[in-house]
């Protein structure tokens, strides 16, 4: 997939890290234009089209003034100008109040952003004058702090390469919550929602004037659980995230450091109540490890079941029954030791070749205690389906011991297991699984099939959705060919 500076290779000149720089603030630049209430793109000298967009964002905080796509594009004639003086000047450049269109007045500005003493791109923001009334705090706070954020942008100071960038759930947002600080941690701003909720935590004051930290610290109840990044964040010091919990709510604080040439004049802190989010967090943690401790208890009770079968065939007299039960309890670990790997992980898929490399060893040594007999493996089963793990597993055990017990006839020899992942004419991916031996061949006369063979079709044609073939190796011996499509049922 294409990235947004994909356009600009063969053009842009940049350094160490420059290219990095520019992503990481496409990837946060959303605060931005909520916090200007204006449309942000970003532009880059291109030879033909003077510049073109690279990347265009819209608030969430008020309408869009762009309602179509215009990235890859190039820059209208009127906007070049000031883009252009913005790209020499290093600064912010403003233009006056222009009618863009007959109904909307529009506000632009220029922002380079240099990193290094060198202009990489230019961001113009995009602010409808049309509607225009008289600015709430809230709105003038919002604005200032944009005005900031950028401002660092043309020093090179933001995006700073130590914020987060993970996928974290729960990442604050501005509408979710913003509280601005001083450079002593002291609240100068906070808005509704920001109130609201450390209100939910327990503060009932109001917060400007007070200190940051010392508010949090004293809603802290159990210091022995706090994250140690907190106090870094609720400071501003450092452009981290972190959590506090307090009587049941659980808040996500965000820091963004303000600073200029000299020094750290301010910061900003997002906050979000993820307080639902965490529960169905924790919810999922607990189903996860229920089914996880249920895979291992369904594993132990079909190892004791293998076991009683193990101890009553013992006592068995006649041989056709000890055999039966001697099938049925290798059937029994068979499936014991599926689950064993599924208890390990609760993914949507298993390493199936971890789990058959351990089964296809046993089960020719089982089926052979009286002589000798050689595995070999070729080819990767890959991640599969955890709902075909069972069968599948079965139905390699059950042709293995049929190839070594029908097969070999008591004889030294081999039995190979054959993987293969592949594209069918109609794209879907098919795997085939042959299971072979150097044995005596398939009989010259049709023959009944005994149970294993009955549950090997049943398994593969009603559970996996296959097709299984029979056919004589070629160099001796059986081959037994199975077909199966890994779409997911």
């Amino acid at each position: 997939m294409a990235i947004f500076t994909d356009p600009i290779r063969e053009h842009a000149d940049f350094g160490p890290g420059d290219a990095e720089w520019l992503h990481l603030l496409v990837g946060d630049w959303q605060m931005v234009a909520d916090l200007a209430f204006a449309d942000l793109a970003l532009w880059f000298p291109h030879p033909e089209h003077g510049y073109i967009a690279l990347a265009h964002v819209r608030p969430s905080t008020t309408h869009t003034v762009f309602h179509a796509d215009f990235v890859g594009e190039g820059i209208r004639s009127d906007l070049q100008p000031l883009v252009d003086k913005a790209w020499e000047s290093r600064t912010i450049e403003r233009s006056s109040e222009t009618n863009w269109s007959s109904d909307m007045a529009l506000r632009v500005e220029a922002v380079p952003m240099v990193r290094n003493g060198r202009t990489l791109a230019v961001v113009t923001s995009h602010m409808d004058l049309s509607s225009s009334r008289m600015p709430s705090r809230l709105e003038l706070t919002y604005r200032q702090c944009a005005y900031d954020l950028l401002r660092m942008g043309t020093l090179g100071l933001w995006p700073d390469f130590a914020s987060p960038t993970g996928s974290r759930r729960g990442a604050p947002r501005v509408g979710d919550g913003l509280i601005r600080l001083d450079a002593d941690g002291i609240v100068q701003y906070a808005s509704p929602n920001g109130v609201s909720a450390f209100r939910r935590l327990g503060d009932g004051e109001s917060l400007e004037g007070r200190s940051l930290a010392e508010v949090t610290a004293g809603l802290l109840k159990d210091r022995r659980m706090v994250d140690e990044t907190l106090p870094l964040v609720v400071t501003g010091r450092m452009p981290w995230r972190s959590e506090i919990e307090s009587r049941g709510v659980s808040l996500s604080l965000r820091a963004i450091p303000l600073r200029d040439e000299q020094q750290r004049f301010g910061a900003l802190v997002l906050c979000r109540d993820v307080s639902e989010l965490r529960r169905r967090e924790m919810e999922l943690v607990t189903k996860d490890a229920t089914i996880r401790e249920i895979h291992h208890r369904v594993k132990n009770n079909l190892q004791t079941v293998a076991a009683l079968l193990r101890m009553q065939s013992r006592r068995m007299v006649s041989d056709e029954a000890k055999q039966g039960l001697e099938q049925a309890m290798r059937r029994v670990a068979t499936i014991a030791l599926v689950h064993e790997t599924l208890s390990q992980g609760l993914t949507q898929s298993v390493d199936f070749d971890e789990l058959i490399g351990r089964q296809f060893r046993l089960s020719a040594e089982v089926a052979s205690p009286s002589q000798q007999v050689r595995t070999e493996r070729a080819g990767l089963f890959g991640e599969l389906p955890s709902d075909f793990a069972t069968p599948l597993a079965l139905v390699i055990n059950e042709l293995v011991t049929n190839a070594v017990e029908h097969g070999l006839e008591g004889r030294t020899g081999t039995v190979w297991l054959l993987a293969n992942r592949s594209e069918g004419d109609d794209g879907e991916e098919l795997l085939t699984v042959t299971v072979a031996d150097d044995g005596v061949g398939l009989p010259e006369t049709p023959h009944t099939e005994g149970l294993g063979l009955q549950i090997v079709r049943t398994l593969v044609m009603s559970e996996l959705g296959g097709t299984i073939q029979w056919q004589r190796r070629e160099g001796g011996g059986t081959a037994v060919q199975i077909v199966l499509s890994l779409i997911r049922r």
